[in-house]
């Protein structure tokens, strides 16, 4: 298969860009300042596209691609990619679920733990020596607080299973009930974040969930009230994060992932009641490359004519 053309839309793990290139003709899209270029020298030979939650396949690069026959996410999320687009010219999409699942809900559960008991702010406290003049104030506890989920999907459910080993409520929030679940059922997202006091986000990105926390949302949730993202950056409107942690209308916030990553509001640098992650949700080296490897199985079933392993489109 050393004669198809793949094209590498953005950065990944060495481990996938290496197997890739053994196996194909990779083209890596950041080889390329003039996109034109490379349309114009070998857009005949791409038959495949790899990208992540950064970068995909949009419109304009599926119409630039007569030869793509098929898309391969390193994510779960695929807002990266023009699913109609994909559907009208017969083209495959696979993506990487459940083998971040458990990675996913775990750090879910650590930024809660860290945020509700000031752990990256207590580290400080005594790598500065603060200690020596007194104990670190007294912070919240997580046990037996109430947790809403917005998505209730394989991550969700792993987040849920998790935070009831805490003995904590759990409530949820989805676009139709799931007449199976056990757990309470909001039919809003503001009744949700009004009966809950930590708030995870899980959900897929689409048009309906942009900006799905805005400020309704986190005046329900209030000053004692804690925001989790996982998800999505666009899935909060960030400038009323920003204005509500200011000004004390939101108890605290853990956020994995921003709407224009890397760039992270500075207002948020200096507040204690904030963790920010660099959007490592997946971010172990056992998950990562059980995620390359399922990239690279879906691209070895497809030239072969095997079912794909995870097909999305």
């Amino acid at each position: 298969m050393g004669s198809i053309g793949v094209l590498l839309v953005a950065q990944t793990m060495p481990y996938l860009e290496q197997e890739l290139d053994k196996r194909y003709k990779l083209f890596r899209i950041w080889d390329f300042p003039q996109k034109a270029q490379l349309i114009s020298q070998h857009a005949a030979s791409i038959r495949a596209v790899v990208g992540n939650s950064s970068g995909g396949a949009d419109a304009e690069l599926i119409e630039a691609l007569p030869k793509l026959e098929i898309v391969s996410s390193f994510s779960v999320g695929v807002d990266k990619i023009d699913l109609e687009k994909c559907k009208e010219k017969g083209i495959r999409v696979t993506n990487t679920p459940d083998v971040l699942t458990e990675e996913v809900a775990d750090l879910t559960i650590g930024l809660i733990l860290a945020l509700l008991r000031r752990i990256c702010e207590c580290d400080r406290y005594v790598r500065s020596g603060k200690w020596k003049q007194g104990d670190y104030k007294l912070t919240t506890k997580f046990s037996g607080k109430t947790v809403g989920i917005i998505g209730l999907g394989r991550i969700g459910t792993a987040i849920a299973k998790r935070a009831e080993g805490f003995n904590c409520p759990i409530c949820y929030y989805t676009r139709t009930e799931k007449r199976e679940s056990k757990y309470k059922y909001y039919p809003s997202v503001v009744e949700l974040a009004s009966n809950c006091q930590i708030l995870v986000v899980a959900c897929p990105l689409t048009e309906e969930t942009h900006h799905i926390i805005n400020r309704e949302v986190i005046n329900a949730l209030g000053p004692k009230g804690y925001l989790i993202n996982i998800g999505r950056g666009k899935h909060v409107d960030e400038p009323e994060l920003v204005s509500a942690l200011l000004e004390g209308r939101l108890g605290g916030a853990g956020i994995d992932v921003f709407e224009n990553e890397p760039h992270v509001p500075e207002e948020l640098f200096g507040l204690e009641n904030v963790v920010l992650l660099p959007h490592v949700g997946s971010g172990t080296v056992e998950t990562r490359t059980a995620m390359a490897d399922l990239v690279l199985g879906n691209l070895e079933a497809h030239f072969l004519g095997k079912p794909l392993l995870t097909p999305l489109v």
